[in-house]
């Protein structure tokens, strides 16, 4: 069962394209890690892509996050395990969300962002 906070279902396609352009953009890009580094960098008009794990134990700390991200209209995903944020943030422990600041790969993010609105539709 998809956690409450979850607006769309993800195919594992699409979350292991996600974690991989986290990946490119930790290494030649830059990212956030962590919900509140996370709100911040959408807060201030920063984030270009957000990264929310489905399995948080505590789901009223990542619950604000889709609603953030439509309010400033900045493409969200989700993704089924927050040791697999980590892990592509370069993190020795689970994550459950991070950002995309500054993108490694330009064209990879836009083709899963114009995936990810697809399915929204």
């Amino acid at each position: 069962m998809a956690a409450s906070y979850v607006k769309f279902e993800v195919p594992k396609e699409i979350q292991t394209k996600a974690l991989e352009i986290l990946e490119t953009a930790r290494d030649k890009g830059k990212i956030k890690k962590g919900v509140n580094e996370v709100i911040k960098s959408i807060e201030r008009g920063l984030a270009k892509f957000v990264i929310i794990a489905t399995d948080v134990t505590q789901p009223e700390i990542v619950m604000p996050l889709p609603m953030l991200c439509e309010e400033k209209k900045i493409p969200y995903v989700y993704v089924e395990g927050k040791e697999a944020i980590g892990k592509a943030a370069g993190l020795r422990v689970n994550c459950s969300a991070a950002c995309i600041i500054e993108e490694g790969d330009k064209e990879a993010l836009q083709d899963i962002i114009n995936k990810i609105n697809a399915l929204k539709k």
